[in-house]
C-alpha cells in the first residue's frame, strides 16, 4: 500500500488495516511504541506511527519483545543512519532464530518420542486383543 507522506489515520482506520484491537493499538502507545497526535479526545496517527505499528506487528510475529521493539525504535530515533538499527536487528533475528531452531530439535525428539510411546501401546493393544 502506497501511503502519501501527509495522510493522517484514525485508531479504527489503523485497527482494520492491521487486522488488530483498538484496545491493542492504545496498548502500543502506552508502551511508547506509537505516539499519535490529539484532537480533544481522538488520536491522529501518522504514516510513522503506522510503520511502527506494522514493524511492531512483525516484531511481535517473530517473537522480539515489546522491549526490544522499543529499542529498535530508539536506535533509530537516535542515529543519523539506520545503520546501529540494523545491526542490533540482525543480532536480534540471529539470536531468536538460534532459539527457535533449539525448540525446533526439542519439538522433534518430543515427536519421536510420542511416536515410540504410541508405536508401544499400539502393540500392547494389539497383543492383548489376540488373547
Amino acid at each position: 500500500m502506497n501511503v502519501a507522506a501527509d495522510r493522517t489515520f484514525s485508531i479504527s482506520e489503523l485497527a482494520q488495516e492491521f487486522d488488530v484491537t483498538t484496545r491493542a493499538i492504545r496498548f502500543y502507545e502506552a508502551e511508547g511504541l506509537l505516539s499519535p497526535a490529539r484532537e480533544g479526545q481522538r488520536r491522529i496517527y501518522t504514516r510513522r506511527d503506522r510503520v511502527r505499528l506494522m514493524l511492531t506487528l512483525r516484531g511481535k510475529r517473530i517473537g522480539l519483545s515489546l522491549q526490544e521493539i522499543r529499542e529498535l525504535f530508539e536506535l533509530y530515533d537516535a542515529a543519523n543512519t539506520d545503520e546501529p538499527q540494523l545491526k542490533k536487528f540482525i543480532d536480534l533475528l540471529s539470536s531468536r532464530e538460534q532459539q527457535l531452531k533449539r525448540q525446533m530439535q526439542d519439538l522433534q525428539l518430543v515427536l519421536k518420542e510420542i511416536g515410540q510411546v504410541r508405536g508401544q501401546c499400539e502393540e500392547w493393544l494389539h497383543t492383548r486383543s489376540k488373547s
